[in-house]
């Protein structure tokens, strides 16, 4: 399967919808450290929860699964969660554990990942890990913002699980990625399943 960017694939209800999520970032940004109204703040993140929700079934439904998608969706979801992060962080110390292993596991997925799409020529969607990690760190973070006097222990534990999901979810995507890899090169790769957007 050829990676596609053709203008159909380009123009697609679910490729908008990511693309709203990225214009919603620095909103949530403006809402927590100038306006500071954090509720708001939450708000926008439900929004945008809501907005990958719809994106993920509209491709799935109607078939408008992309290369493109494959490759905006994850973008949005991982600016969305690192900037939520970052604005949790000015109230919440111990938020900058998940933002920095965030960022450590993006790096390390992305950079196996552009070497698995140079040696397969092929773009691998969402995992099942991965999605579970997005689930429950939206959990996490919008339940900071929406309850005020959560207790520290209740707070510091969401955080640290969510810390090691994040862990688990980075070093299975590195496995997948040197994996499909090595397949390749060893001429034993298998037909790749349609993965869809989250």
């Amino acid at each position: 399967m050829k990676i596609r960017f053709t203008k159909e694939d380009i123009l697609t209800i679910p490729n908008f919808l990511s693309l709203i999520r990225l214009l919603l970032v620095p909103l949530i940004a403006w809402l927590n450290w100038g306006a500071k109204n954090y509720i708001m703040a939450g708000v926008v993140v439900v929004i945008s929860a809501l907005t990958d929700a719809a994106d993920g079934f509209i491709a799935r439904k109607f078939n408008m699964i992309s290369d493109l998608g494959k490759i905006l969706d994850p973008i949005a979801d991982k600016l969305t969660q690192a900037m939520t992060m970052l604005c949790l962080f000015t109230r919440f110390p111990h938020m900058l554990s998940p933002f920095i292993l965030l960022v450590i596991k993006e790096t390390v997925s992305g950079l196996t990942g552009i070497i698995r799409i140079n040696k397969t020529n092929k773009v691998h969607g969402a995992d099942w890990h991965g999605k579970l990690t997005t689930v429950f760190l939206f959990a996490m973070m919008l339940l900071h913002f929406f309850w005020e006097g959560i207790p520290a222990q209740i707070s510091n534990g969401l955080i640290y699980g969510c810390c090691g999901m994040i862990i688990l979810s980075g070093i299975l995507y590195g496995i997948s990625n040197i994996k499909a890899v090595k397949d390749k090169n060893n001429g034993t790769e298998k037909p790749e399943e349609i993965k869809e957007e989250l």
